[in-house]
């Protein structure tokens, strides 16, 4: 594996493998990696691309100074997973690097709904944050194709309206969710919780996997009352809650039976904030 700091440096050396005809599969993260980051290069692999995982701690998509200070730090262990798993390239730069200039009064991408319902309701200016630092990035590794994981439901949208705004060639590539064996979706942020947080966060795909099993045409309010009943008792803080259009995200209230649907939560265990969803049909 190729670890790379500096732009620059990256860019010569993947013209040159452009040239000779390989294509480039591109894995952003922040790191503290774990088996879903490596299920999203194993999947750049089998296409055939040459991979690489970018690590990154984007500083301007964190609403809270102390959600990004607390967030966890594992490079050691994340070079070592990456070389164990075959990534050809990891691209860490610094924070001068990705914001020359600095980071206040940056570009804003025209992102319509996208940004102000769900997680964009409660994480003001987050994707403002996550489309400039992957405007940079994806300049910058000049990928064929890139991986992001369904978990990020909504994140993995506004990414693709990103693309599409800057007419980015790079083939967006959304993977199934990678879970624990109790179903917990597997997330960096899980390393924060606590013995007994840990058991209570698999509440949040019990009650995902129930409103999938119950789910059924008409009126949604109960299914979504009952479940944030549910989350309370998993002694979950509720941000949100929902029944969404799968390809627009606004929220449903009733169900056809016919239009696709996907259920989203996002809700404290503490101090941990988690997200997961499903797709209910």
């Amino acid at each position: 594996m190729i670890l790379f700091k500096k732009s620059a440096d990256m860019a010569k050396y993947l013209k040159k493998q452009q040239e000779e005809g390989r294509s480039i599969g591109w894995v952003p993260t922040m790191g503290a990696l774990h088996q879903g980051h490596l299920s999203l290069l194993d999947q750049a692999r089998r296409e055939g691309n040459l991979t690489i995982c970018s690590i990154f701690v984007n500083p301007t998509q964190f609403n809270v100074a102390a959600d990004f200070e607390k967030y966890p730090i594992t490079i050691e262990k994340d070079i070592l997973m990456l070389e164990e798993n075959g990534a050809d390239i990891l691209f860490l730069p610094a924070v001068k690097e990705i914001y020359p200039e600095g980071t206040v009064n940056l570009e804003k991408y025209p992102l319509g709904s996208l940004e102000t319902i769900l997680e964009g309701a409660f994480r003001p200016g987050h994707f403002q944050g996550v489309c400039q630092v992957m405007s940079r990035l994806s300049h910058m590794v000049g990928a064929d194709h890139l991986y992001m994981g369904e978990k990020d439901y909504q994140q993995c949208m506004v990414i693709k309206k990103l693309l599409e705004i800057i007419q980015s060639p790079t083939r967006l590539h959304t993977c199934p969710t990678q879970r624990e064996a109790d179903g917990l979706a597997m997330s960096s942020r899980n390393m924060r919780l606590t013995t007994t947080e840990r058991t209570n966060a698999v509440g949040i795909y019990k009650i995902l996997t129930e409103l999938k099993t119950k789910f059924h045409p008409g009126n949604l309010d109960q299914f979504l009352v009952s479940a944030n009943d549910s989350l309370r008792q998993f002694d979950f803080r509720v941000d949100y809650i929902a029944i969404a259009d799968a390809s627009t995200l606004m929220p449903m209230t009733h169900w056809d039976g016919s239009q696709k649907a996907v259920a989203l939560i996002a809700a404290f265990q503490h101090e941990v904030r988690l997200i997961d969803n499903m797709l209910m049909n």
